[in-house]
């Protein structure tokens, strides 16, 4: 997915952070259904979706609500006509959403390529960019949360438990108490090879 963001700079956190590299934007959007959010935090029916959109993301992602955070993302895509506007609309909005920069000409890009006319559009992609649903706007609207587990098998996202196991393995191999280990065992090899070294010498005496 961070192809289709390849020389781009995303936002996050409320415009606190930038993420412009491949790697953050791989951790943010790997192997996870995208939501491209077109809206404006002016447009009356935009504010009205907006709200149903921000609750469908929490309901999903929020630990309140689910054991795990579905593996979802979304990146809002505005149509505010001043940067104030954009950032007062992400504000009341969830944390975890992305956002492209105000003013940024990519927002153009995305609106050609993806074929949005009107507002509030909300374009579905595959973790390899793949469209899904071209506007699932009135998709959640009617049907709420469960239409992502329609979208999760489109996506055939992999189950991100194993991808968690793994990472735990190549995390516990690479621990911080992992150069410890290494240390004690230096040592410890040490200590055995004086000894045989002590060894040796007793005999030979």
């Amino acid at each position: 997915m961070a192809a289709l963001f390849t020389g781009k700079v995303l936002m996050a956190n409320r415009e606190e952070d930038k993420m412009e590299t491949e790697r953050e934007l791989d951790r943010a959007l790997e192997n996870k259904v995208l939501l491209l959010y077109f809206g404006s935090g002016q447009c009356p029916r935009c504010r009205q979706f907006s709200l149903l959109l921000k609750d469908f993301f929490v309901r999903l992602t929020d630990e309140f609500y689910v054991e795990r955070a579905s593996q979802l993302g979304l990146v809002y895509v505005s149509r505010d006509e001043t940067e104030e506007q954009q950032s007062a609309f992400l504000r009341s909005m969830p944390r975890r959403w992305l956002a492209v920069p105000f003013g940024d000409t990519f927002k153009r890009e995305l609106e050609l390529r993806f074929a949005v006319s009107e507002v509030p559009a909300v374009v579905v992609l595959k973790p390899n960019g793949e469209v899904i649903v071209g506007n699932a706007v009135e998709e959640i609207r009617r049907m709420g949360p469960a239409c992502f587990r329609n979208w999760q098998e489109a996506a055939e996202l992999v189950d991100r438990n194993f991808l968690l196991a793994e990472d735990f393995d190549d995390w516990s191999r690479r621990s911080i108490t992992d150069p410890i280990r290494r240390l004690k065992y230096k040592l410890d090899k040490k200590k055995e090879k004086n000894k045989e070294r002590k060894e040796e010498g007793e005999e030979t005496s």
